[in-house]
């Protein structure tokens, strides 16, 4: 027998004690309204396993800390793709948006329907998670992708999309370049014509996301690696 879920009152008092305020002010800096550590979410999320009615009802708050919560103890296929649509819809705050793609509408039987409707919608926050999706595919499983089209679109309309359109573009531009060297060229010159993110801080250590050097270093290493 599966023991039974905590209360969700009892659920959001232990987040709230998470709460630290310089981790809100960090994290505020980057668009995102919560203040809890993700190692602690993480563990508080380990701690209750899968529970797929508690995920549900964190995701109805419409806080970000028991969002984000929620898509670590739900059942990523129990959500039909209306309620994905739904929830990449009411999903605010980036990191949201971000784990929502990447833990649960990637495991999902519609994601691929998803993907094709998410491309062309109207909303850019919603064609990002598009984008997003079909970056898994260029690296994963390009096959049915029109390659050269989707470099079409980013190189009519990556320079002037929102921010975050512009960041999913920039990394479907990235992963063209890096997994498919008949189009490496072009991505690059794609890349270098429009100057997206060149000029982004990156941390020591760090590949920049602008397009020709993260392009130019993931191929450097992945050909050091075989010649090992």
């Amino acid at each position: 027998m599966h023991a039974a879920s905590p209360p969700l009152d009892e659920v959001l008092e232990r987040l709230a004690a998470l709460e630290d305020p310089a981790v809100r002010a960090v994290n505020a800096r980057h668009g995102d309204d919560h203040g809890v550590k993700l190692t602690q979410l993480r563990a508080l999320a380990k701690e209750l396993k899968t529970q797929h009615e508690l995920a549900r009802e964190l995701w109805d708050t419409g806080e970000t800390a028991p969002r984000l919560l929620a898509l670590l103890v739900c059942r990523p296929r129990a959500f039909s793709a209306t309620e994905l649509d739904s929830m990449i819809r009411t999903a605010s705050a980036p990191k949201v948006q971000d784990w929502l793609v990447g833990y649960v509408v990637k495991k999902s039987p519609a994601v691929e329907e998803l993907r094709v409707a998410w491309m062309a919608d109207s909303d850019p926050t919603v064609e990002a998670a598009g984008w997003a999706l079909t970056s898994e595919r260029v690296v994963k499983n390009h096959e049915g992708l029109a390659l050269p089209a989707l470099l079409d679109a980013i190189e009519a309309r990556m320079q002037d999309a929102p921010e975050r359109l512009q960041w999913a573009m920039n990394t479907c531009l990235a992963q063209i370049g890096i997994q498919h060297p008949a189009l490496r060229v072009r991505a690059l010159e794609i890349g270098e014509r429009l100057r997206v993110l060149e000029d982004y801080p990156t941390s020591p250590g760090c590949t920049s996301p602008y397009a020709p050097t993260w392009i130019t270093e993931m191929v450097r290493r992945r050909d050091a690696a075989v010649q090992k």
